[in-house]
């Protein structure tokens, strides 16, 4: 948080952050539906008095009835804003706004931010405490110490819910989970290492307490203030908490405190630690430099004088980040999901195993792709989870619900972890299991086969394309073949830092010993459309026909085109060498992943102004790959402007006509319309306004009247919702191949590349 004047850009771009057209961070969202006067006698009054009754009748009733269950108070005084100190309660609240948004978006667990105007201890004791009935647990923020031990100690005493002071423990978990892979990686034992702390404050004092759980002794931890080290005896700016820390010692300094130490704990501020005192340290000197927005000491100076040196900050921007949102959001979700009364130490324990365990596991490429590429491995780099790791969520929340039963503080009994663990994963929304479910699947295929899959990069020299490939390598599941330049593609790789990529397959079609068959085979094939065999050369050393005659003679199992060219360039080879199956028309699928339901629309690519006909071979085409993917029958809504012939209209009667021939070609599939879109996507005002409606439930598949509605439909959803979008999907074809839009991520090419993969393999199959 710092406000270096210096930096008026990145002041100016915080600002318009926190502003822009709705100033903060965090809103109120319904989560029933409110649309009907039906509802609204349900919502208030007079449907609101029977959960009232039975609240009172049994408050525990409350977590049924309200929101009570997954809602914490995140509150503050101001008196100790990180980096900022105390610019009161008013002033924290984007810092208590913010801190609702990682709830919300690491855990799924809704907040109410209060900042109150109270500086005492008592009086902070007497507003939180009134609060109880809000909330199902209460984070403690930014409060100054020493009035925050005794703040959170009264409270704990006093309340029945959860209550967490994060400066303290979210940083000592976090900092806990490191040092116990740090003291691995070192070979050290943890009963035996000597642990100086810089800083006496909250987060320091609730760390050594923590290492003090983990087995560092009493004796061999060093504390040191502004005025030294705590040392028994010291008068000079001592005070109950302090007196918990001091031991029997002849140092008087941090500098004779860390001759001979094995770690140094920094909570303190920057330049406390010099290149000299690291070198007075032990053989691998674990170095956890946590002030913020500067660490004590930066890596790079530790590493001038100790390349044993293991290293953890606070920042993003270095190895080990030692982060809060590491902690809390998860913490208070297992707390949460079991009611129980308080966070324990056997709860924040169980935390910190869990993150260290998960810093050891393989590191899944979601995550590296969070973080362009990199490549995680346990290791002196890599001590603690990153926070974008969703795993951190089923590992972490987990571990905490299952000490707090198991410690006697929680009030429901979650049955089956495994299964908790799942839903979890599902409360973040289905892009992520859905993509690892396909995955999965693709790795299955592969191991069965025992080969991986053939992909074809059509733009082999594309930077993007290349990134991605490194992923996919890595992964171990597809077998990439790069069209394109050699010399320049392994250029590319060279600047891009990939030489690892060099021992690929890359093809330059011209110089390729079948080029000639394959464009004699290509005139073969449209010598009656006016190609003769010059023209046929002349496209086949374009590495889109190239890639495409590929996957048509079986020298790669499926083919990516794109992401440099536009999509009519890139379709057109598919189009005219691979082709379609039997009478169909080809069809462009976009896949759109809410948090809680898949939505599959076509076509979004290719036919401008379907047939009836045409409409009805789509859907039966979607339907296929609706199948394949999600593994179940799906509903199938033909959308319109039109209800159940509303309007006799030729665009609504078109529709009309596709449900009517569906129906008779391929009555197996859940077929119905033609209807707007809001009737479609929503069942309960279908079943309200059309109960002879056949189709139950919400529909899966929207099949749109044409080329104009789909694909203005699906680019509205991807912008202005929170919706992951896939696509587009080909389908019909006579062999899987895929096309790469123009402005696609690494991830969303990672993505494709896999369900193009995946695909393939099943077609083949079949």
């Amino acid at each position: 948080m710092s406000t270096n004047p210096t930096n008026e850009e990145k002041n100016k771009q915080a600002l318009n952050y926190h502003n822009g057209e709705r100033p903060g961070k965090i809103e109120v969202v319904p989560t029933k539906a409110c649309l009907t006067a039906e509802d609204l006698s349900l919502a208030y009054t007079p449907g609101v008095a029977v959960p009232c009754l039975e609240i009172a009748k049994n408050p525990e009733d409350a977590f049924k009835y309200t929101s009570k269950g997954n809602l914490v108070g995140v509150i503050s005084n101001g008196t100790a804003v990180l980096g900022l100190g105390d610019i009161g309660a008013l002033a924290s609240k984007p810092v208590m706004e913010g801190k609702g948004v990682l709830f919300k978006r690491f855990a799924d667990v809704d907040v109410f931010d209060i900042e109150v105007n109270e500086p005492t201890v008592e009086g902070m004791v007497n507003v939180v405490k009134s609060l109880e009935p809000t909330f199902g647990g209460i984070n403690l923020e930014d409060i100054k110490a020493p009035e925050c031990f005794e703040i959170e100690k009264q409270l704990i005493e006093k309340m029945n819910i959860p209550v967490f002071h994060d400066d303290q423990h979210g940083t000592a978990i976090i900092a806990s989970a490191g040092f116990i892979n740090a003291i691995e990686i070192a070979e050290k034992k943890m009963d035996q290492v000597k642990v100086v702390f810089s800083g006496a404050g909250a987060a320091a004092m609730a760390c050594a307490k923590l290492f003090f759980n983990l087995g560092v002794k009493n004796e061999n931890l060093l504390m040191c203030d502004s005025k030294g080290v705590i040392y028994k005896g010291r008068e000079n700016g001592m005070n109950i908490y302090k007196e918990e820390f001091a031991v029997e010692t002849n140092c008087r300094t941090l500098a004779d405190a860390l001759d001979g130490a094995d770690a140094f704990i920094g909570c303190s501020a920057r330049g406390v630690l010099n290149a000299d005192m690291v070198k007075t340290m032990a053989k691998d000197p674990i170095i956890f430099a946590m002030a913020n927005p500067e660490p004590e000491i930066y890596p790079h100076e530790a590493h001038e004088v100790r390349t044993d040196v293991i290293m953890a900050t606070g920042r993003s921007d270095f190895p080990n980040q030692v982060n809060n949102v590491l902690g809390f959001p998860f913490i208070f979700r297992g707390a949460l999901d079991v009611r129980a009364t308080k966070i324990n130490d056997e709860m924040k324990l169980a935390a910190v195993r869990a993150l260290a365990s998960l810093a050891k596991e393989e590191v899944p490429e979601e995550v590296k792709m969070a973080y362009a590429g990199q490549n995680f491995k346990f290791g002196r780099e890599y001590l603690i989870p990153k926070p974008f790791d969703t795993r951190v969520l089923t590992r972490v929340s987990p571990a905490v619900a299952k000490a707090a039963m198991d410690s006697g503080v929680a009030k429901h009994q979650i049955k089956d972890l495994n299964e908790y663990a799942k839903q979890l994963e599902e409360r973040l929304g289905s892009s992520a299991r859905f993509l690892k479910s396909l995955r999965d699947r693709l790795s299955s295929r592969v191991e069965k086969n025992k080969k991986k899959t053939r992909v074809v990069f059509a733009e082999g020299a594309n930077t993007r394309i290349l990134e991605a490939v490194k992923l996919l390598q890595e992964e171990g599941r597809i077998e990439p073949i790069l069209l394109g330049n050699k010399e320049i593609i392994l250029k590319r790789m060279d600047k891009l830092g990939l030489s690892g990529l060099k021992e690929l397959e890359i093809i330059e079609p011209t110089k390729h010993e079948r080029f000639k068959e394959f464009y004699r085979e290509y005139c073969s094939m449209k010598q009656r459309n006016g190609v003769s065999i010059y023209h046929a050369e002349d496209k086949m050393a374009q590495e889109n026909y190239f890639g495409a005659m590929m996957v048509r003679k079986g020298m790669a199992d499926t083919m990516l085109s794109g992401p440099t060219l536009s999509y009519p360039e890139c379709f057109k080879p598919i189009i005219n060498v691979v082709g379609t199956q039997e009478s169909m028309k080809a069809a462009g699928v976009y896949i759109l992943i809410f948090k809680n339901r898949i939505l599959f629309l076509a076509d979004t690519t290719a036919q401008v102004d379907p047939s009836p006909e045409d409409l009805c071979d789509i859907a039966k085409s979607t339907s296929k790959l609706f199948k394949q993917l999600i593994n179940r029958d799906p509903n199938i809504a033909f959308v319109s402007y039109s209800n159940f012939g509303s309007n006799n209209h030729p665009g609504a009667k078109k529709m009309k006509q596709a449900v009517k021939l569906c129906h008779e070609r391929y009555p197996s599939l859940n077929v119905e319309g033609e209807m707007q879109a809001d009737v479609a996507v929503n069942a309960y005002i279908r079943e309200k306004l059309f109960s002879f409606a056949d189709m139950k439930g919400p529909a899966d598949i929207l099949i749109f009247p044409d080329l104009n509605s789909a694909n203005i439909s699906y680019k509205l959803l991807q912008q202005l919702s929170d919706a992951d979008a896939i696509g587009p999907i080909l389908v019909s074809m006579n062999d899987t191949v895929n096309i790469i839009q123009r402005t696609a991520t690494i991830s969303e090419i990672v993505n494709m590349s896999n369900i193009t993969a995946l695909l393939a393999e099943e077609e083949k199959e079949e």
